[in-house]
């Protein structure tokens, strides 16, 4: 059974340190391991230009120089990018890009998820020099194309691989390649996503843009820092691909949520009518639950295009059309995983307890391999170990998606029993593989195997550790700002999670269309300093409401009737849905 502890109250030093802040920010800003004042400046107010130099990565010059000689002599050009919510918005990087200076001899390439999978095929690279494209360029995917890379040697095809996945021994024959988590780069931010390093790449390109020898094309000057209309792509990609949100990272996600609150791009701003979210206000939150389920829908129910017309167009009847389509198939793609995910949790169910794996195996033929991510995620929520799940679409190769809840890499695993796939990759965290008919039964125990050598990390069920214990009339506007100074919150910057500790429930809802969310409220004073609204008095006082989506009162150990006392843990948070701002609690756990 869970249970909970607060984090013990920082030191006379580190309160002297940070003096200047209000205790709770000096409590969560050592919570996140900062323990100076010019650390917690660095944090708090980040500053674009003390990003790192484009130029640190390795083979930087050698890409930007071809590219260029690429621009002077009108070459034709192919961006090449993955399928998801960070290549496809490092793939308008790279276009808007272009597009800016008046390149125009280009295409953009997204390979078909089902039909072509990830990275270079063969096929596509011969229709490429068939159509006399000199220079491709790989926008979060290449890495791992080595067999691919010499193919496109023999056609005398130039290749700028751009990627942050991690390499293998061979690296791909390639003019540059553009990876910091190659040994030998010293770029010191190795966590960048895709989209982020495309935007260096961009970066590094307009830096040096007045500098070159333009000869057969002149592209038109940009003005400095033009890059940093790019951001919004960096921000959606950024978040979607939950890299740490420290860091460079951070300073992009910070600027870049800046930037997307101003986008001009008409898809986004057709997108966020039909989801009710007001563009000014939007947050980490509203990217990772809300825009990025739906970019990633082109490509797991149709195609990629979709997502990336919707983010590059400046039609706004096309526009309207790519946001409305994607919200329904994203819709649909919800029903399709919800019966996958319970399928699942039954046939785990019937397992013996005592002959249930750490790693959790399971496939279909009939599932959709690229909806097993999403549904990968969704037990991770629940089982203590990594996630492998398979299904097929067409022959008999399956191919499948994994997960880990960070006590062992799931590379690592697949690399330690890579004779039982045909390809894998991916990160840390996440990735993908296919495996042969003849191999599918011997993956679980094999899996097993490497799960017990690997893992260094204890996976039983952990207390949940709250920052600090509030009041109920602590949850108002002041508190709130000075904990939203630490957004966007993400991996390795969590949300801050309080104890409210033995508050009495005052009334409970269970809401939405089909009754799945859950709101419990409770009293405060009826101090109007305290009150968010107030007019939203319950008797006389105060209310504070906390809000559990997908949450029932039966999740939860304590008995959720309205007069009973808990001890409650939330995230404080403000929410705009429908243009409606309202100051919440966020529940994490109820004690």
């Amino acid at each position: 059974m869970k249970d909970y502890s607060v984090r013990p109250e920082i030191s006379e030093e580190i309160n002297k340190e940070f003096i200047k802040y209000p205790e709770i920010l000096r409590k969560l800003l050592f919570y996140r391991g900062i323990k100076t004042l010019e650390e917690a400046e660095n944090f708090l107010n980040p500053v674009f230009d003390n990003n790192h130099d484009p130029y640190l990565m390795k083979d930087m010059d050698k890409a930007v120089e071809r590219i260029f000689n690429a621009i002077s002599e009108n070459e034709k050009v192919m961006i090449f990018s993955d399928y998801d919510a960070d290549g496809i918005p490092g793939a308008v990087i790279l276009h808007d890009f272009f597009k800016k200076i008046g390149f125009t001899n280009f295409e953009n390439y997204i390979p078909h998820r089902v039909m072509e999978g990830f990275g270079l095929k063969e096929e596509s690279i011969d229709e490429f020099a068939k159509n006399k494209v000199k220079l491709i360029i790989t926008i979060d995917c290449g890495i791992a194309d080595i067999k691919e890379s010499k193919i496109i040697k023999k056609h005398k095809i130039d290749l700028i691989v751009t990627d942050h996945h991690e390499p293998k021994e061979e690296l791909p024959e390639a003019i540059a390649i553009l990876d910091p988590k190659q040994k030998d780069c010293e770029y010191p931010n190795k966590n960048i996503c895709g989209a982020g390093v495309a935007f260096k790449l961009v970066q590094a390109l307009v830096s040096k843009l007045s500098t070159f020898n333009f000869i057969n094309f002149k592209p038109a000057l940009l003005a400095p820092g033009y890059e940093k209309w790019l951001l919004d792509m960096v921000a959606i990609a950024t978040v979607s691909d939950m890299v740490p949100l420290i860091g460079e990272n951070r300073t992009l996600a910070y600027f870049g949520l800046k930037v997307l609150r101003k986008t001009p791009r008409v898809g986004l701003h057709k997108l966020l009518s039909i989801l009710k979210i007001d563009l000014k206000n939007i947050t980490e939150d509203d990217i990772g639950f809300m825009i990025s389920p739906r970019i990633n829908a082109a490509s797991r129910m149709g195609e990629p295009e979709d997502a990336f017309i919707l983010l590059s167009t400046n039609d706004e009847v096309e526009a309207g059309k790519m946001a409305i389509h994607l919200d329904k198939i994203n819709n649909e793609r919800k029903g399709i995983v919800a019966v996958m995910v319970k399928e699942i949790r039954k046939h785990w169910a019937k397992i013996d307890p005592d002959k249930k794996k750490k790693v959790l195996v399971a496939g279909n033929p009939d599932w959709k391999p690229s909806l097993l991510g999403l549904v990968a995620n969704s037990l991770m929520d629940e089982h203590s170990g990594p996630v492998f799940l398979w299904g097929r679409e067409e022959g008999k190769t399956l191919k499948g998606s994994c997960r880990s809840d960070g006590c062992v890499s799931i590379v690592e695993m697949m690399k330690d029993v890579e004779h039982l796939f045909l390809e894998y990759g991916g990160h840390s965290a996440s990735g993908g593989f296919s495996v042969s008919l003849d191999k599918i039964d011997l993956l679980s125990d094999g899996l097993e195997i490497a799960y017990e050598k690997l893992s260094v990390k204890d996976t039983r069920e952990k207390e949940i550790v709250a920052d600090a214990v509030i009041s109920i009339d602590d949850v108002n506007i002041n508190f709130e700002k000075i904990v939203s100074q630490l957004a966007p919150f993400g991996i390795d910057n969590p949300k801050p999670i309080f104890a409210l500790q033995n508050i009495e429930i005052s009334e409970v809802r269970i809401f939405g269309k089909n009754n799945e969310h859950l709101e419990i409220s409770f009293k405060n004073s009826s101090n109007p300093r305290t009150n968010f609204y107030q007019n939203k008095n319950l008797n006389g006082q105060g209310k504070v409401s906390a809000i559990g989506f997908f949450t029932k009162p039966t999740d939860f150990s304590a008995k959720i009737e309205v007069g009973e006392k808990i001890d409650l843990l939330a995230n404080i948070e403000k929410s705009y849905f429908r243009g409606r701002e309202e100051l919440r609690l966020r529940i994490v756990d109820i004690f």
